[in-house]
């Protein structure tokens, strides 16, 4: 047997992530503080695992002193999570602070500071208040990306003292693939314009609060946390290779791009108008898109995809999806990691930050 051993370098971060909505549970949550996830799990109750979900999650509001010390005894340098956009406000259009939920993250952070642990705060982690869902569509709307720069501005505000490290999403691309392109969560809605829109608006959004935070010249980073897969093409036979460039180009580069180079692909750009995806933009935004890239990139790997070019002709009633392009594909003889999500196959690393300056966009 082969013994490797590797120096772990003095500024390596050992942290542990998670969102305030899979965690805080409804303690002291107020009529009105719906997030998406709640509302999901109010109308979608069955499709949770024995029906457990965000309402008790692991009462972390009430016990994060307890699992702070839990944090320092297991060796944590940091500690990433989210605060929940709709408990922390109670009017979301005049952005009225909650001083009770507000109050709890002055004293988390308090906590984990005194112990040696930096926070990494998230200022969406899938949270939408469940009002700006229903009243505009959430992020199809404009009203939502301003609205969501003005509650940055509060939150900056209020902790930039004790916190340096900020990312705008985590994971943008997830809730609008769920619910309008794959139509597997609620409430339901097929339309890749809408998902596409919900796209555009969350670049924008997160440029919009980079802007905002240097000019505040607040210190630390600003980035983004994606969840980018690692497109495998099922040979190296050109019908292949052109699937996983397709694939990456929806699924990966969608945020990839705009967030460190400030514009989408043009190939990408030129599919969606081919099969008529339609979005709203205006050059104004997009010139705040193209000058305010972030600073960092939190990276989580799941798993690895793998895909092959589609065997069938797609359906001429049915509307547009990136699957015109590609079929999954199972590599024969492939190994799973052990984890409770069985028939997932889990990429070998973990989460991962990239500076912006390491990806060639350095300031």
């Amino acid at each position: 047997m082969t013994t490797v051993r590797m120096t772990i370098p003095d500024d390596f971060i050992l942290g542990a992530a998670a969102s305030a909505w899979q965690t805080e549970g409804w303690s002291g949550k107020k009529p009105g503080q719906d997030s998406w996830p709640d509302l999901w799990y109010k109308n979608d109750r069955h499709v949770w695992h024995n029906g457990y979900g965000p309402a008790v999650a692991t009462d972390f509001i009430n016990r994060f002193q307890e699992d702070v010390q839990l944090m320092k005894l297991a060796g944590l340098t940091h500690y990433r999570t989210s605060i929940n956009w709709s408990r922390f406000l109670t009017d979301y259009e005049n952005v009225t602070v909650d001083e009770e939920y507000a109050a709890y993250y002055d004293q988390l952070f308090d906590a984990l500071l005194a112990n040696g642990i930096t926070p990494m705060i998230c200022l969406e982690h899938y949270e939408l208040p469940g009002y700006l869902l229903e009243k505009y569509g959430g992020w199809g709307s404009k009203t939502v990306v301003e609205l969501f720069v003005r509650y940055a501005e509060k939150v900056f505000a209020r902790y930039h003292p004790k916190v340096t490290r900020w990312f705008t999403f985590n994971e943008p691309i997830v809730v609008q693939t769920r619910v309008y392109l794959d139509a597997l969560r609620w409430p339901y809605e097929q339309n890749t314009s809408t998902w596409m829109q919900w796209n555009y608006h969350k670049v924008l959004a997160t440029a919009s609060v980079v802007k905002r935070f240097r000019e505040l010249g607040y210190p630390g980073t600003i980035g983004c946390i994606l969840n980018p897969e690692v497109t495998y093409p099922r040979s190296r036979a050109p019908h292949d290779l052109r699937a996983a460039e397709i694939y990456d180009l929806f699924y990966n580069r969608m945020f990839l791009d705009p967030l460190v180079h400030g514009v989408w692909p043009p190939e990408l750009l030129a599919l969606l108008e081919q099969h008529q995806v339609t979005w709203e933009t205006s050059e104004e935004d997009l010139a705040v898109i193209r000058e305010h890239t972030v600073d960092e990139l939190g990276i989580n790997l799941y798993y690895p995809h793998r895909v092959k070019a589609p065997s069938r002709a797609w359906h001429p009633h049915t509307p547009f999806h990136p699957a015109w392009y590609y079929e999954p594909f199972e590599l024969p003889g492939r190994r799973h990691l052990p984890h409770p999500r069985a028939g997932r196959p889990r990429h070998p690393a973990g989460e991962l930050c990239h500076r912006h300056d390491h990806l060639g966009q350095g300031r």
